[in-house]
């Protein structure tokens, strides 16, 4: 089989590598957006008419799809796999979608890897951090890291492991970004931007995530009660300055529930 790479999907990921690794003609790519043409055309890669032409070849793929696309590009597209080629699901999915993706895969006779991105493509480009999984994970850390990758990390055996790790830790990532909007929205309403975010500084603390999850946990359980209620208030005051309180709402909830609830019992939920 051939050395060559494919790419299903030629967005922002996609164009980033093809340029910042200078692929050029060792790369094909096919996207079901023509706009996506003239970016290829930038990145000297194949322009590829259709997925099977693409495919056709190739040894190693490169799934770059939006997410709500990365389940049909494989059902629809497994078969033009040749046996053995390793198809890279690097699409920001759940779990249970990757495996019902790799199931597809596997079937056609080709090798799925769990692929998760942990990282902006920029400004790392080539230096993002990818952690794989399922599959023969050996083979495809290798074959990514001479296509210029610099940053792969296996982490287990198991198609799932790998947007395990991704799609929770975006829970905290992307959660700040929604309570950042928030905050902000509130925050210049009332005409105290400038306040509020110098308080932030001074309150902040540099420690390890793994300290800090405990420490809140941990304050949760024993001041959930107070806290509930004093963000309460706080989304009374976001919905008086015209702002909608979703994030803060949901924070009244969550604190509510871990009211009470004994240090044991969290312990052996998080353990």
């Amino acid at each position: 089989m051939s050395n060559r790479l494919a790419l299903i999907g030629f967005g922002e990921a996609g164009s980033t590598f093809a340029v910042a690794a200078g692929w050029h003609e060792q790369v094909s790519a096919f996207d079901i957006d023509p706009q996506r043409k003239a970016a290829m055309a930038e990145a000297k890669v194949i322009n590829s008419a259709d997925a099977r032409s693409a495919l056709t070849g190739t040894s190693l793929v490169l799934s770059l799809v939006t997410a709500n696309q990365a389940l049909a590009a494989a059902q629809e597209y497994a078969c033009f796999l040749r046996p053995g080629t390793i198809w890279c699901d690097m699409n920001s999915v759940a779990p249970d979608t990757k495996r019902s993706a790799a199931r597809l895969i596997e079937v056609a006779g080709a090798n799925y890897v769990d692929v998760a991105v942990l990282a902006p493509v920029h400004p790392a480009r080539m230096d993002v951090p990818l952690l794989i999984s399922g599959g023969p994970v050996e083979e495809a850390r290798i074959a990514l890291l001479a296509k210029g990758f610099r940053n792969v990390k296996i982490v287990g055996k198991d198609v799932g492991r790998a947007s395990s790790i991704k799609m929770i830790r975006s829970v905290m990532v992307k959660g700040i970004e929604a309570l950042t909007d928030e905050m902000m929205a509130a925050a210049e309403a009332a005409g105290v931007a400038g306040e509020v975010l110098g308080s932030l500084d001074s309150s902040e603390r540099n420690e390890p995530w793994a300290q800090r999850a405990a420490y809140n946990l941990e304050r949760m359980t024993t001041h959930g009660t107070r806290r509930a209620a004093e963000m309460e208030e706080s989304a009374k005051t976001l919905a008086a300055l015209g702002v909608d309180p979703v994030m803060t709402t949901g924070t009244v909830r969550r604190q509510r529930e871990a009211a009470g609830r004994s240090k044991a019992a969290r312990n052996a939920a998080w353990a």
